[in-house]
């Protein structure tokens, strides 16, 4: 079979690697980029409100690598971002004398990033006069153990 014989979908790109789409214009990437700057976020960044909550149940085998932290609400940009937001407030492994088992940081092994062990429901849509972070509840602190040689 030659390649002749295939018709090109998108005749604008045909023989080049590059696609049309732009850097920076997704939601996600726009967030990147401001989180990058050293400034604080701007007080006109429009929030939503989110409750991160167990569920998994107690007996759930998740709970014993990834320690629950209870129900916390959080200002965040996306449900995604809520759980970014939540994990952030645990300590990280470079704040210890630990070591991380599968990356850089142990942000990644957080309980809040896992879906089978917490739910995150939008409370509330659209808020200006919010500041990215944690409003309510309580973030354990000892969820890494240090080395012990």
């Amino acid at each position: 079979m030659k390649m002749s014989q295939f018709t090109d979908t998108h005749p604008e790109l045909a023989g080049s690697s590059t696609s049309d789409t732009t850097f920076g214009r997704s939601t996600e990437s726009r967030s990147q980029i401001a989180d990058s700057k050293t400034q604080t976020a701007d007080a006109g960044e429009v929030l939503n409100i989110y409750r991160l909550e167990p569920s998994a149940p107690s007996d759930d085998p998740g709970w014993e690598i990834k320690p629950g932290h209870g129900v916390v609400l959080v200002a965040a940009r996306t449900a995604g971002d809520a759980r970014v937001v939540a994990a952030a407030q645990e300590l990280d492994f470079m704040e210890i004398d630990a070591a991380p088992a599968d990356d850089v940081s142990t942000r990644n092994a957080s309980a809040f990033r896992d879906e089978k062990l917490y739910t995150v429901i939008e409370v509330e849509h659209g808020r200006h006069n919010l500041k990215r972070g944690l409003l309510e509840g309580h973030v354990r602190i000892d969820v890494i153990k240090p080395l012990r040689m």
